[in-house]
């Protein structure tokens, strides 16, 4: 396995998400290969970059290849990928393969299949945390690693949006089980 180049990222968040299908993540070591990604760009109604730069998404107008984080409902950590300016690339769910016992851990006696079945699922089993802002993900304590294998993708809708809904922009793996939610 090879590690991406930040010059992978710097291309529409859509060509982006399709990508990366298939390439491992890991955090410290722990993770696995990306099952379930979303894109969102500066003109998607439904994106954070829509209204323009903020404290929040500055991470999103920074450098391509690198991490904006942020946190949901208050609760649970999101990890999305930089790519152009105002896009980024939400990553939803993993297969977990590597450091299953911390995120084990991290996450409670589950069946594997629901360990990173979600974004906030990811976060909490790879420890994601707001810490990991803006760090460049060609570096630790990240590492994202292509592989030779082609995978079928389906695109469908976006989860859990109210803006935008109608742009397929959500990335699958084909037949995984290890989705947030099954594509309709």
């Amino acid at each position: 396995m090879n590690s991406l180049p930040s010059t992978f990222f710097d291309r529409p968040a859509a060509d982006v998400a399709r990508e990366l299908i298939g390439i491992t993540l890991l955090v410290d070591g722990v993770g696995g290969p990306l099952v379930e990604l979303e894109a969102y760009d500066r003109a998607d109604p439904a994106s954070h970059s829509f209204n323009g730069p903020t404290p929040r998404n500055s991470a999103m107008f920074g450098p391509a290849g690198h991490a904006y984080v942020y946190r949901i409902y208050g609760i649970h950590w999101c990890l999305n990928v930089v790519c152009q300016p105002g896009s980024a690339v939400l990553v939803r769910a993993l297969e977990p393969l590597h450091g299953l016992d911390k995120m084990h851990e991290r996450r409670g006696a589950m069946v594997e299949r629901q360990l990173c079945s979600g974004p906030g699922k990811l976060c909490q089993a790879l420890n994601v945390t707001i810490a990991h802002n803006g760090l460049p993900l060609d570096a630790l304590p990240f590492a994202l690693l292509a592989t030779s294998e082609t995978h079928a993708i389906a695109s469908g809708p976006r989860i859990g949006i109210t803006k935008g809904v109608e742009t397929p922009w959500r990335f699958v793996r084909r037949g995984s089980p290890f989705l947030s939610k099954p594509m309709r």
